[in-house]
Formats: C-alpha cells, structure tokens, sequence
C-alpha cells in the first residue's frame, strides 16, 4: 500500500465531492418523497376512519379515492427505494475512489457501472415521483365531481362566481 501526497490526495477529493453533492441533494428528494408519503397514509386513515357510519354513495367515493391513494403510496414507495439505489451508489462510488487511489486500483469499468446504474435510478425515480403527482389529479376530480352537485344547487341561486 503506497502513502498517497497532499498533491495526490487532492485530485481524488475533488473527484468524490460530485457524489457527495448528489447525495446531500438525494436527501433533500427523500425528505421531500417521504413527506408525500406520510400524507398519503394520513389521508388514507382519515378517509377509512368513519365509513361505516356514512352513506353508500359517499363509501363508493372514499373507496375510488382511497384506490389512488394506494396507487400514489406504491409509486411514491418505488420513487423512495430507487432514490435510496442512488444515493448507495454514490456513496460505493466514494469508497472505490478512494481505495483504488490508496492501493492502486485501477476500476474504471466498475465505477462506470456503478456511475450508470445510479443515474439511471434516479431518472426512474424521479419518473414514479412525477407520475404520483400527476395520479394526484385524479384524486381531487373525483372530489370535484362530488362537488359539482353542490356548485350547481349554488350557481343556480347566484351565489356562485
């Protein structure tokens, strides 16, 4: 194993530092995901609370609802996990930088594909986050659709505008 000089050292660092700026941002991407999680469970026991106590046409409603917010929760899920790929990949892409530098290493197809398969995981993460917040709209028409009556029954007496 060879000691490695300042001058060395230097290059090695600023090489690992890309990596690192992806995972503090990965971070920011989970903390974000995982809030939209944690809403899309609150909402969903919000909504499974008090049905037995409702009427049929307002169960058919939550149950449509509630089926895209399942759908929502397993994109959100897959977003989370591939997101997680990502970031460990970043993170093995540290390590091997800095080992194949301390006991000359030389890896380049490794990191390559490591490289790839991290950047191809967070473009599939970031294409379930998107799709989730587009199945979002689905669940407030559905919910403006229950409204519509209401607004009709208001239009109808002026007080809409």
């Amino acid at each position: 194993m060879q000691t490695l000089s300042f001058r060395e050292l230097v290059p090695i660092l600023q090489t690992a530092i890309g990596p690192m700026i992806l995972i503090s941002g990965l971070g920011l991407l989970l903390l974000t995901m995982t809030n939209r999680l944690g809403r899309i469970i609150d909402r969903s026991r919000a909504l499974l609370g008090d049905l037995e106590s409702r009427p049929e046409a307002y169960v058919i409603r939550m149950n449509k609802e509630v089926a895209i917010l399942w759908k929502r929760a397993r994109y959100i899920r897959l977003a989370i996990i591939l997101a997680c790929i990502t970031c460990f990949g970043a993170s093995w892409l540290i390590l091997l930088l800095f080992l194949s530098a301390l006991i000359n290493l030389d890896l380049p197809l490794l990191l390559s594909g490591i490289f790839i398969i991290s950047m191809l995981s967070l473009s599939v993460s970031l294409l379930f986050f998107f799709l989730e917040v587009n199945i979002t709209l689905s669940a407030l028409k559905i919910e403006m659709e229950s409204h519509d009556k209401k607004r009709l029954i208001i239009e109808s007496m002026g007080y809409y505008q």
